[in-house]
C-alpha cells in the first residue's frame, strides 16, 4: 500500500515534485526539487533549504497566470490578505545542478495533508489560514459562502480559502484528520470548528445542534455544518481556535471549559459549574 505522507515522481507527469512528510503532531514536508523546478511556501513557513534553493519574496501566490501586470498581482495578494494570509508568499526555485531539498512546517499542532487538486477535481476549499505550501503553478483565493446563516454561523465566516490548480498541495490541518468520501446524498453533521476542507461539489449548509435545551446546554453550539455529498469532506479533531480558548482559559485560571460551544458564553459557564 502506498505511503500517503510520501511520494516520488513519476516521469510521466510534468511538475510532478517529490516530497516527504515527517514527524506526528509536530510535521514538516520535505520537498525535493529537480533544477529550475519551484515550490510556494507561506512567509515564514520554511525551516530549512539547501544552498542551491534560491528564495524569492512575491505578492500574492506566484502562480503567474494573474495577468493584468501590477494590478493583476496586487489583486491576488488582495485577495490572500482577505483570507487572513500574508499579502507575500516565497518561491522557492532550484537553480543548480542534481537534486535540492526544502522543507516547510506547520505553525501549529496537527497534520500536514498533501492533496494533488487534479485528483479532487481542481478545486479544494479549506479553512482560510489552510495553506502551508505547493508546487508553483497553485493558485490561492477566496471562497464565498452564499448562504447568510452559513457565514454568520458556520464556524469560518463568509469567506474561506479556494486552492486552484493540478499539482501538489499541502495544507495544515488541526489534530488528526479524516478524510470522508459522500456518496449523493449523503449527509454527515460535523462540528462546525472542525470541518477542514471539502471538494466544492459537496453541499455546505447548517442543521439545528437539537431542541432548545441542546443548544443552550450541550456544549456543541447551536448549529452543526450538514455536508451533502457527492464529493470529499476533511475533517480536523483539533481546530487551532479550540486550541487556543482552552490555553486562554488555563492562563485565566479558569481551567477547562466543558462548553465551549454555548451560547450562553460566561452564564452557560457559571450554570454548568465551569468556572
Amino acid at each position: 500500500m502506498a505511503n500517503p505522507w510520501q511520494h516520488s515522481r513519476s516521469g510521466s507527469i510534468a511538475d510532478d515534485i517529490d516530497f516527504e512528510i515527517k514527524g506526528q503532531e509536530l510535521q514538516f514536508v520535505e520537498i525535493e526539487l529537480d533544477p529550475g523546478e519551484s515550490a510556494v511556501a507561506e512567509a515564514g513557513a520554511m525551516v530549512w533549504k539547501d544552498a542551491a534553493v534560491g528564495m524569492t519574496t512575491v505578492f500574492g501566490d506566484g502562480s503567474g497566470d494573474q495577468g493584468g501586470g501590477f494590478m493583476g498581482k496586487l489583486l491576488g495578494a488582495g485577495k490572500r490578505l482577505v483570507t487572513g494570509e500574508s499579502l507575500f508568499t516565497t518561491v522557492f526555485t532550484h537553480n543548480g545542478g542534481g537534486k535540492a531539498r526544502v522543507a516547510f512546517a506547520s505553525p501549529t499542532p496537527g497534520a500536514i495533508l498533501p492533496i494533488k487538486l487534479d485528483s479532487v477535481g481542481g478545486t479544494l476549499i479549506c479553512q482560510k489560514d489552510a495553506f502551508l505550501a505547493a508546487a508553483r503553478g497553485v493558485s490561492i483565493g477566496v471562497e464565498f459562502q452564499r448562504r447568510i446563516m452559513t457565514g454568520l454561523f458556520g464556524g469560518e465566516g463568509f469567506i474561506m480559502q479556494r486552492l486552484d490548480g493540478d499539482g501538489w498541495v499541502f495544507v495544515q490541518m488541526g489534530g488528526t484528520v479524516v478524510e470522508r468520501t459522500l456518496a449523493p446524498g449523503e449527509q454527515l453533521h460535523v462540528d462546525t470548528g472542525c470541518l477542514a476542507a471539502y471538494t466544492p461539489s459537496v453541499d455546505f449548509d447548517l442543521v439545528g445542534a437539537g431542541g432548545v435545551k441542546s443548544m443552550l446546554f450541550g456544549g456543541e453550539g447551536a448549529f452543526f455544518a450538514r455536508l451533502t455529498g457527492p464529493g470529499k469532506v476533511w475533517i480536523q479533531s483539533l481546530p487551532f481556535s479550540r486550541l487556543a480558548g482552552r490555553m486562554m482559559q488555563a492562563a485565566m485560571g479558569r481551567g477547562q471549559s466543558r462548553g465551549e460551544g454555548s451560547i450562553l458564553g460566561e452564564l452557560g459557564d457559571f450554570i454548568g459549574n465551569n468556572r
